[in-house]
């Protein structure tokens, strides 16, 4: 994992972390400086996973581009579709219809869960408990199976179009979904019992990386890394798209700006992922799955943002349109990007072996990053 490069005229080390290794979760390469063991400076080299995908969205449909970001965080594949569908939507303003919409925020939520399980799993693997993994993707491969029959796909499901969805729910979908609801209520309070309430770990995690809330701000971190720091950022509380304005759940803050604190944001926002599912899961209204639009779209000229609350934080989409039927511009403001941007602040002054663990609070994608 660890490669040195040399040393500087002052006497301090230089190493390479990645970019090949799986522990930087994804083709991530940073350059450490470092006094001993500990950090001086971290400093990412990004761009190794590069696809110029805004750049290919602007040779693409209306209807096309909006796959593609499937492929960014590829773990948040729904929520990326549904930013990206609202910006569509807005710009030719469909009415999207409101069976469409529920199941819209069932699925995000779904996708939600997904993404941390795999997030809780990968980190407390890196800490170096390997059980939780599996204990993570039992749970996560029922959410996998429900997507595979709905959608077609188990991780890029390409399921969202302009007006609604591409297909209707498979018909054994609510009836998988309560299933999935009873035995993760069962099964997360082994999470607790396995890492959470471990002294082991929480030493590992408790007053590492600390993010004070104004530099969370500074450096425009959103999503659980901004809230492990107290900062009010969900997108489906301050600004609601689809049904979130109808359903109850809370927005999770915690206070204490270190590692720890930004692993529990996630283990409390799953339960509310879970808390959503049940108020609309049955309440999901017969009705068309999919507006009337033309078959070619095309947006009017001017610029229109939508942004939606990813499992990493704020995904913003900006289009410039001149009335074709292929985007002028297009520009997204992916949440990896930024809450990256806020590890050589958080790991100054800290010791090697803690990089990891706030690395892995920050759940990176890299993809998400390298667009």
């Amino acid at each position: 994992m660890f490669e040195e490069i040399g040393t500087t005229s002052n006497g301090d080390l230089q190493i390479n972390v990645g970019p090949q290794h799986p522990a930087t979760h994804g083709v991530l390469h940073l350059v450490l400086t470092l006094n001993g063991e500990t950090i001086k400076k971290v400093e990412p080299h990004l761009g190794y996973i590069h696809r110029s995908i805004e750049k290919m969205c602007e040779s693409l449909t209306y209807r096309q581009f909006i796959y593609v970001t499937s492929r960014m965080d590829y773990l948040s594949a729904h929520m990326n579709n549904h930013a990206c569908a609202l910006c569509v939507e807005k710009g030719m303003q469909i009415e999207v219809p409101e069976r469409a919409q529920v199941i819209r925020v069932i699925m995000d939520e779904l996708t939600r869960i997904a993404s941390h399980e795999l997030w809780w799993g990968a980190m407390a693997m890196d800490i170096g408990a390997f059980t939780p993994f599996f204990h993570s993707f039992r749970e996560r491969e029922k959410i996998n199976e429900i997507m595979e029959e709905t959608c077609g796909a188990r991780l890029t499901m390409n399921y969202y179009v302009p007006g609604g969805l591409m297909a209707d729910l498979h018909p054994d979908f609510q009836k998988k979904v309560k299933e999935f609801i009873i035995q993760f209520k069962q099964r997360i309070d082994e999470y607790d019992q396995l890492v959470t309430g471990n002294i082991i770990f929480q030493n590992r995690m408790k007053g590492v990386g600390i993010l004070s809330k104004e530099d969370a701000v500074s450096y425009g971190c959103t999503g659980p890394t901004a809230r492990g720091s107290g900062l009010s950022s969900d997108i489906r509380k301050l600004y609601p798209y689809a049904v979130y304005g109808k359903v109850e759940f809370e927005e999770i803050l915690e206070t204490g700006c270190d590692s720890f604190a930004r692993y529990m944001v996630r283990i409390r926002e799953m339960k509310q992922s879970i808390r959503i599912i049940e108020q609309l899961i049955d309440q999901i209204p017969e009705g068309d799955f999919q507006a009337k639009t033309k078959a070619v779209l095309k947006l009017p000229k001017g610029e229109f943002y939508t942004r939606v609350e990813t499992a990493r934080g704020e995904l913003g989409v900006y289009i410039v349109s001149e009335g074709a039927t292929t985007p002028y511009r297009i520009k997204f403001r992916s949440p990896g990007f930024s809450n990256l941007s806020a590890l050589d602040s958080m790991a100054r002054g800290s010791k090697l072996g803690d990089l990891v663990a706030m690395m892995g609070t920050l759940d990176l994608v890299i993809p998400d990053i390298d667009r």
